[in-house]
């Protein structure tokens, strides 16, 4: 039995709920009601054939209108898809064959459309794919709703890893993956009913915004208050607002919406942020300069300062791996450079110009087991760097892909996560993907500390700043920086920035960047979710 499913099921008792439509209109709709119309598109879904196991996508924008339509799914017996959303500046012909690549990657043959991606469904139907609106599910009887037994190892989310659009990937989350990870997420967060106010603006087709902060709460009875990426980005200050308004108690956000509402909380009048204990920072490299900005910005309004929690995790894990732990002061750990780069330790320094630092993440989750590899496959001992392993009952066990099943997992059961980083007396810290260390003289050097330094040049956009291997001529390997700016197409601007940028790395790395480039807003390339793409972005510049 899906002990998911049954605290789908206790959640609709209760009196907590969501609520949405800030900040136009405030609408409070308790998890019993989100249950029962559940029930009735679970009706629907059945009636239209759908069958316990198969795959249904969801495109819809508004947390009103997706978290009725996912229970919908779960409680038909099938999984369920977020689908990238389209915004202005996408192809929609691009997007209309990505997504159909997408359906075909997850095998769904049923979409569930909502505003505000209404149009879409005609589009669908028209390439043989049944689409359904959020309206019809509405429509449906909760009484008719089917009786649907699902286990620990059926699917209940297929999860589109960032930047899978050109190539999709989704990593297959079971029942019992979902429900170990949010156990042990509630548990480390002490998250509980009745007490904790939730706060979210983040994606729902991201992990963390989908699994964190919209099926966690709906099904452990917690209250919510969530807004959608379009209403923060269009006014950030409304984030904090909201958690004043609300009381709440527990959000999250990727680092650069940190440094941005550092930057726009000397602005605000009357907040009370006091009531702010856990504020999770994850899903991007953290600079610890925002993470110290927001505190400091946030201490006149009551802000705690052991609010920001530092966290690791990935969808392969079904989203959290490590938290640091709340309630405490954020830890950084200064590392020696040389001993780093060139010993692939972990060596404490006092802070100065040959150190490098990381915030340390904190112990794994319960049930999460972590482990540091070498190269040669070689478990590392404590301060030793190597590639970061999971084991445990929230791993994911198989990726979906354009090729087929792909097993996620070694035979000994431990998921390469693709990380370096190194475990300091059982606390984990990341430094970067290996696939991104930049290898100059045997020396391994981290795109991150590169990118944070180009980012202090004036001129430079917050959060846009991107280091990737560079090897030009047939020279040895070297690295490119490109950084965007307002003033990109000023030659003479451009060419002082770009100049300052290369200073700046020589100076704090001691190594010479091989091309500094300065492109316009918007050019660098992203995932939907926002990430910067250094694959991508090299590719941009050899173009």
């Amino acid at each position: 039995m899906s002990a998911f499913l049954d605290a789908l099921r206790t959640a609709g008792q209760g009196d907590a709920g969501m609520t949405t439509g800030e900040p136009h209109a405030a609408v409070r709709t308790g998890w019993d009601e989100v249950h029962r119309a559940a029930l009735g598109g679970a009706a629907v879904l059945a009636a239209g054939g759908l069958a316990p196991g198969d795959a249904v996508a969801i495109l819809a924008g508004a947390p009103a209108d997706v978290a009725p339509a996912a229970q919908a799914v779960w409680l038909a017996g099938g999984s369920v898809t977020m689908l990238h959303q389209p915004t202005a500046r996408t192809r929609l012909d691009r997007y209309a064959a990505e997504t159909l690549r997408t359906l075909q990657v997850i095998g769904a043959r049923r979409v569930v459309v909502g505003a505000p991606f209404d149009e879409f469904a005609d589009a669908l139907r028209e390439n043989g794919v049944d689409a359904v609106t959020v309206d019809e599910l509405r429509a449906g009887d909760p009484d008719a709703a089917p009786d649907v037994t699902r286990g620990d190892d059926d699917p209940a989310l297929l999860q589109l890893t960032s930047g899978s659009t050109a190539a999709p990937k989704a990593v297959r989350i079971t029942h019992g993956n979902l429900w170990a990870n949010l156990e042990s997420m509630c548990a480390a967060a002490d998250l509980r009913g009745g007490r904790d106010v939730m706060v979210s603006w983040l994606p729902l087709f991201h992990d963390m915004g989908m699994v964190g902060f919209l099926t966690l709460p709906m099904c452990r009875g917690i209250d919510l208050v969530t807004v959608t990426p379009a209403d923060f980005l269009g006014r950030p200050l409304l984030w904090l607002e909201l958690i004043s308004r609300y009381g709440g108690t527990c959000t999250a956000a990727p680092n650069f919406a940190y440094a941005l509402a550092a930057r726009v909380l000397p602005r605000a009048e009357e907040l009370d942020l006091s009531t702010l204990r856990f504020a999770l920072n994850g899903a991007e490299p953290i600079d610890v300069r925002a993470v110290r900005g927001f505190l400091a910005a946030g201490e006149r309004f009551g802000l705690a300062p052991t609010a920001v929690v530092c966290a690791y995790g990935m969808a392969e894990a079904t989203l959290g791996v490590s938290f640091h732990p709340w309630g405490t002061p954020l830890e950084i750990d200064v590392l020696d450079a040389h001993a780093l780069e060139h010993e692939a330790r972990a060596r404490p320094a006092e802070p100065g110009p040959d150190t490098r630092s990381f915030p340390v993440l904190g112990p794994p989750l319960d049930g999460i087991e972590v482990r540091v590899v070498a190269d040669d496959g070689a478990v590392r001992g404590d301060r030793e760097v190597g590639v970061l392993q999971l084991r445990g009952p929230a791993i994911t066990s198989l990726y979906l892909t354009v090729d087929g099943p792909v097993p996620t997992r070694g035979d000994d059961g431990w998921l390469d996560t693709g990380d370096l980083g190194y475990l300091a007396d059982g606390r984990v810290v990341v430094c970067g993907r290996v696939k991104d260390v930049i290898i100059m003289g045997g020396r391994n050097i981290y795109p991150t500390d590169v990118e944070r330094v180009a980012e202090e040049v004036d001129g430079v956009r917050a959060g846009n700043a991107v280091a990737v291997r560079w090897v030009e001529d047939g020279r040895r390997e070297s690295f490119a920086v490109a950084v965007e700016s307002r003033q990109a197409d000023d030659e003479s601007a451009a060419a002082g920035i770009a100049s300052a940028v290369r200073s700046a790395v020589t100076a704090a790395m001691g190594v010479r960047p091989g091309l500094v480039k300065v492109l316009p807003v918007g050019t660098l390339p992203k995932t939907p979710s926002g990430k910067l793409q250094r694959a991508a972005a090299g590719k941009l510049l050899q173009a």
